[in-house]
């Protein structure tokens, strides 16, 4: 039988591939310019194949992660995902050139997209309706955290070793991927999937009664069967009927590439270093990043059902434009590097707070429960399109503009962005599920009869 507090427990597990996706992410940035020195690559070709690869691979899966979460269980599939994240960390630690080492850094993305819709789909699952809130959060920790532990552990290695200390900051990856997939062995599945896909009512109602004591478990079983009996195709989705919803989860997935957010965690030290910062100092700054963003999002997290929504986008997107232009000042001025560290960081704590907390919850809750799957995947895909764009020409761009004009662009991005907030988003703080879809003009009632038709 499983106990109460194997219901943390399991989680906390799910909530580790959180963690492997922010390391994972991260700690490329740590590998980059040895990597281009070592293999003498030109700066499209290190941009689309090294340092962008595991972002496209992000974007596979993301887009197909439910698929298997469908058909094999979120168990199964949480403990395959971090297969791909155990492999990934050994392939490109020894990979003989650079064409293995893409293959490996892609089969990690790969793992990273999964798990945004694995985890989080398990962790609501298993947990009781009253810690539920809670509990999904780890995960959105674990991810900062995990950014965090890359940038530390990059600056370690990196006083460490010399022309290998690339090749241990992407292994050591390994540990943590190893230490997880035997956690994971030990996990239940969850009472949902087990209802819909494998009809095991026994053991679903088992576990039921651990997780929900206090609840009527066969009418809970009864409603997550019928949740399930009505479900809208793609030409229902890409109807007229939610081009409100449609176009607020791609804007502000957009936007949140466009502020620069990736151009910064992964080329940090190379930013730090353009800037005048000592190479031997770069990484270690890069730590400080990590920090700012681990302490902003945990008051992001307190602040969104308090605060609301918008109040926390014009809160980031102010502190956006201010940093922002702060760092393209620093540039232009010749500043020392100090103040561009500064005003990075800054700009970290305004993400954090803004966009990095509001994004994924704001984009849940703007459509309905029978197309929620496929708004989550338009809003996750263009993320993760945009984070890839970016990432692979950045080497291109640092080396064919200043960085006065690079962040000048993206100050004038996030501008747009507070007109967005200003002029189009609404606030979904306090608002139901069905409230909201009365304001953004999509009725629940009606969609079901348009499936039924």
């Amino acid at each position: 039988m499983l106990k109460t507090k194997s219901i943390f427990l399991s989680s906390v597990v799910a909530a580790l591939a959180g963690f492997l996706f922010g390391f994972d992410t991260i700690v490329i940035s740590g590998a980059d310019r040895p990597i281009q020195e070592l293999w003498l690559l030109s700066d499209l070709y290190h941009g689309t194949f090294i340092m962008s690869m595991a972002l496209w691979g992000t974007v596979i899966g993301a887009l197909f992660g439910g698929i298997p979460c469908d058909r094999f269980g979120r168990r199964k599939t949480l403990f395959w995902i971090g297969v791909l994240y155990l492999v990934s960390a050994l392939g490109s630690a020894f990979a003989p050139s650079p064409e293995i080492f893409s293959l490996s850094r892609f089969i990690g993305g790969l793992g990273v997209g999964a798990s945004s819709v694995a985890a989080p789909i398990y962790i609501s699952e298993i947990t009781p309706a009253e810690k539920r809130g809670k509990l999904v959060a780890l995960y959105q920790f674990n991810i900062v955290f995990g950014i965090l532990v890359a940038f530390l552990s990059n600056y370690l290695i990196g006083l460490t070793f010399d022309e290998s200390a690339w090749r241990w900051m992407l292994g050591v990856e390994a540990i943590p991927a190893t230490i997880y997939l035997l956690l994971v062995l030990g996990i239940p599945e969850s009472p949902r999937w087990l209802i819909l896909k494998k009809n095991d009512l026994k053991s679903a109602k088992s576990l039921l009664e651990q997780l929900n004591p206090r609840e009527n478990i066969d009418r809970m079983i009864l409603e997550i069967q019928n949740s399930a009996t009505k479900k809208a195709g793609k030409s229902i989705f890409f109807s007229k009927r939610f081009s409100f919803p449609i176009t607020l989860a791609f804007l502000i997935a957009f936007f949140n590439q466009l502020s620069g957010i990736n151009f910064v965690l992964y080329y940090a030290p190379r930013i730090f270093e353009q800037a005048g910062v000592a190479a031997g100092s770069v990484l270690g700054v890069s730590v400080s990043i990590g920090i700012v963003n681990l302490l902003f999002t945990l008051l992001g997290m307190y602040l969104i059902d308090r605060a609301g929504r918008r109040k926390l986008m014009y809160i980031g997107s102010f502190g956006y434009i201010f940093s922002l232009s702060g760092v393209a000042w620093a540039f232009f001025t010749g500043a020392e590097g100090t103040v561009v560290v500064i005003f990075v960081c800054l700009f970290i704590a305004s993400h954090a707070v803004g966009q990095g907390a509001v994004i994924w919850v704001f984009i849940s809750e703007i459509f309905p429960n029978v197309v929620r799957d496929y708004g989550m995947s338009l809003g996750s895909g263009t993320h993760w399109v945009f984070a890839a764009i970016i990432t692979l020409l950045t080497p291109t761009v640092l080396n064919a503009f200043s960085g006065a004009q690079i962040f000048s662009f993206f100050a004038f991005m996030m501008v747009l962005q507070l007109l967005f907030v200003w002029k189009v988003m609404p606030e979904t703080k306090n608002i139901t599920l069905e409230e909201m879809e009365v304001k953004l003009g999509v009725s629940q009632k009606d969609l079901e009869k348009l499936i039924d038709d």
